[in-house]
């Protein structure tokens, strides 16, 4: 008996040690959302994403079809329950669905009626309630503009604002307690056309397109996902500076702003508008954007192309095809905060996030409070070490 009662609490100390062992570790608090967009791949499976790493992450995309939320590709459905599976093994997971995208067309239709918008909203909360989703991101581009020939109207302001609160209200009918979330550019004119004020209070995050802030068409070169704020003192002197004045001069869309933007610059804009600090979550691009005929002034920057060199170039390409040859020189801009890269001998301008820009604005967003920070999109970032998604997740977690 004796020997029983020595060896009782041994045993209990060793049983105890080996159930902590053997616990699944605790996932460390991240202090921001850390959204992926998320595109399907047939090599890139849910059971391969690094969904540790994420808060939420964005299944993309539905459209508006015959006036309801499907899928163009039915193959997706396949695809959207596996990755719904993987909560198992990540409960600490939201997985949400994404509607729109650009070039997508069918919301102006659809939200400009009571009848419309009811079906539509009654096809989101079938749509939930078969995946078991945490919510649904709204990405309309843009409400009264016309973007890539997409249907819009002046009354689409307004009818933002009652499909917004409309989703709302039915979301909050299910079970599993819903996020609702909608996709904003990252320059002021969008803001003209959405009441604010009202579609903020029924919403849980706006997720800010900080990318494609100089496109593909620019007859100047730029960054296309700068968070530092770049004032019109920055680019003096510069033929990006010429053309913008010019344009101004020539009055062709007074309400179109072609100056300098960044993250910072349009989250000053938001929170001036009365918006919530942590509702606002900023966006990098794994991806880039590439010019050519760019001539060596200021290593390309900010200076006259003849075309896009590539309309986009995924990170993973990026790192291996262009970060690896020689004749492309990595350059940073500390006012933009933000990489780019410049090949004298073939006069090539390449603009994009790498592991310092965007672990700059996860920390931007940690020190501002904001909501936290997304990304388009999770398959074209790198599978190898120091990944985009790495930087971030490092910046984002607690110590």
């Amino acid at each position: 008996m004796k020997l029983l009662r020595r060896v009782a609490p041994i045993m209990v100390l060793l049983l105890a040690m080996l159930f902590i062992a053997n616990s699944p570790k605790k996932q460390k608090e991240q202090p921001i959302v850390v959204m992926a967009y998320y595109v399907p791949e047939k090599e890139y499976r849910p059971d391969l994403l690094p969904l540790n790493q994420l808060t939420h992450i964005i299944f993309s995309f539905t459209h508006v079809i015959d006036g309801e939320m499907k899928f163009r590709d039915t193959e997706n459905k396949k695809k959207l329950h596996q990755l719904v599976a993987q909560r198992k093994n990540h409960p600490h997971l939201k997985v949400m669905i994404a509607c729109g995208g650009w070039g997508a067309d069918g919301f102006s239709d659809m939200a400009s009626t009571s009848e419309n918008r009811k079906k539509f909203v009654e096809s989101v909360v079938a749509f939930n309630k078969e995946f078991k989703l945490d919510g649904v991101d709204i990405d309309w581009e843009y409400p009264a503009i016309p973007a890539a020939g997409t249907g819009a109207r002046p009354e689409d302001k307004q009818n933002f604002t009652l499909l917004m609160q409309e989703l709302r209200a039915a979301l909050n009918t299910l079970d599993r307690k819903q996020i609702l979330t909608f996709a904003s550019a990252g320059w002021k004119r969008y803001y003209k056309n959405v009441e604010l004020e009202s579609v903020m209070k029924v919403v849980d995050y706006m997720n800010i397109m900080t990318y494609d802030q100089v496109g593909p068409s620019s007859p100047f070169t730029g960054h296309h996902t700068a968070l530092g704020h770049i004032a019109e003192k920055d680019i003096a002197d510069t033929p990006a500076a010429e053309f913008i004045n010019a344009y101004r001069k020539s009055k062709q869309d007074k309400d179109r702003d072609y100056g300098p933007r960044s993250a910072e610059k349009i989250v000053r804009f938001c929170l001036d508008q009365g918006i919530k600090a942590e509702q606002l979550v900023i966006g990098a691009a794994f991806y880039g954007r590439a010019w050519k005929g760019v001539p060596p002034n200021n290593n390309g920057l900010y200076e006259k192309n003849s075309g896009a060199h590539i309309g986009w170039s995924a990170y993973y390409q990026i790192r291996k095809e262009f970060e690896s040859d020689k004749t492309y020189k990595r350059h940073w801009d500390s006012i933009a905060k933000a990489p780019y890269l410049y090949n004298a001998k073939d006069s090539i301008f390449i603009s994009y996030d790498d592991s310092v820009s965007v672990r700059l604005k996860t920390k931007y967003t940690i020190n501002k409070k904001l909501g936290g920070i997304m990304f388009w999109q999770l398959g074209n970032d790198t599978k190898d070490e120091n990944s985009l998604l790495q930087s971030i997740y490092n910046a984002s977690i607690k110590n």
